[in-house]
């Protein structure tokens, strides 16, 4: 299995991040995932988002997801891009593909990798509202996607 993991500034390049994942002759399937910033949260109106990690420890955990939805699904390669700093509604923030042979096996570990990185991965969100900043933490409906994962 190959892995790729990207924590950038710039704006993602999904053409670019596909292209890596299209490139295994062996696959039968590519799914992927791209979240992207909202324009609303909690009822506000959301103006911006902030984005901050803990470098070496984030890219550490991603590997480690990784690690275990490979040992769950037989993937291929697994792309995990995330955005961090100062973005605008609209904006890209994640990229997440995966290849397999099949699509149900591509499915689940796409499913899983996203639900861990939302509830677990050490970025800092902050949104800029019409009412001000306020830190963004992780919500009930996070945590009760996990369930289904143990």
């Amino acid at each position: 299995m190959k892995s790729k993991i990207n924590i950038i500034q710039k704006p993602l390049d999904l053409h670019q991040e596909y292209f890596w994942l299209n490139n295994c002759t062996e696959s039968g399937a590519i799914v992927t995932f791209t979240g992207k910033v909202r324009n609303y949260n909690l009822g506000d109106l959301v103006t911006g988002l902030t984005l901050e990690y803990y470098s070496g420890m984030t890219e550490k955990f991603l590997q480690q997801i990784i690690q275990e939805a490979s040992n769950r699904w037989f993937l291929e390669r697994v792309n995990i891009t995330h955005r961090f700093g100062k973005l605008n509604p609209g904006n890209e923030i994640i990229f997440v593909g995966v290849t397999s042979v099949h699509r149900t096996e591509a499915f689940a570990a796409i499913e899983y990798l996203v639900d861990y990185i939302k509830t677990y991965a050490l970025f800092w969100k902050c949104e800029k509202t019409n009412f001000g900043y306020r830190w963004i933490e992780v919500n009930a409906s996070d945590n009760d996607a996990l369930i289904h994962w143990n």
